[in-house]
Formats: C-alpha cells, sequence, structure tokens
C-alpha cells in the first residue's frame, strides 16, 4: 500500500472510534438523567430492558471501537514498514500507543460506568 492509502485508513478507523462511542455515550448520560427522575423505582421490566439496552450498546460499541483500533494497529505497522515517510505519516506512529488507549480504557470505562448504572437501577 501507498502512504496514501494507509493515511485513508488511518483516518477511516480514527472517524469509526469517534462515532462508535456516540451511541453509548447518549444512552448512559440519558439514563443518568432518567434514574434522577425515577427510572430506578421503575417496574422491573422497565429497569431491565434499560439495562439490557445498556449492555447491547455498549458491546456494540466497544466491539467497533476495539475492530477500528486494530485496524489503525494494522496502518502503524505499515507505515513503519515504509522506506520514505512523510512528517504526518511519523506522526501516526509517534502517537500510535494512544491506540491502546482504545483498546483497553474505553472498554473499561464503560464496565465500570455500566455497572454504577446497574447498582442504581437495581440496588
Amino acid at each position: 500500500m501507498t502512504e496514501s492509502e494507509l493515511l485513508t485508513h488511518w483516518a477511516s478507523a480514527r472517524w469509526h472510534i469517534i462515532i462508535s462511542q456516540i451511541a453509548p455515550t447518549l444512552l448512559l448520560t440519558a439514563t443518568v438523567g432518567m434514574l434522577a427522575v425515577g427510572l430506578g423505582d421503575s417496574d422491573l421490566p422497565v429497569r431491565l430492558a434499560a439495562a439490557g439496552i445498556l449492555l447491547a450498546s455498549g458491546l456494540l460499541g466497544a466491539a467497533a471501537q476495539i475492530a477500528a483500533a486494530n485496524e489503525g494497529r494494522a496502518v502503524v505497522t505499515e507505515l513503519r514498514a515504509l522506506e520514505s515517510r512523510s512528517a504526518i505519516a511519523d506522526r501516526i506512529i509517534a502517537t500510535s500507543r494512544g491506540i491502546e488507549i482504545v483498546r483497553v480504557v474505553g472498554p473499561a470505562v464503560f464496565v465500570l460506568v455500566f455497572v454504577a448504572l446497574i447498582w442504581a437501577l437495581f440496588l
């Protein structure tokens, strides 16, 4: 692949990471708001449905983030192998450790927030 093609793949993976965070973030925020106005006191099936929606959205968002991060890692590997690189390619390589934040920290934060919301919904 050419550097230009690799940079296009990098931009695409980065965009997918950003987009994959929107739905789970909005749902988590909305759930906190709904808890403030009484979701925790709703009937059990409603609380179970809320938990299921949060879990499904979080799992799908995490899967998309991890897949995009893995693609980003592959792009970095290919960029490193190029004999001649632009300053942009060098900067992507230099900041590529941030990919691990997307792969590990993002899903871990979701799990912590999810557990806190489950606690609020059911305990």
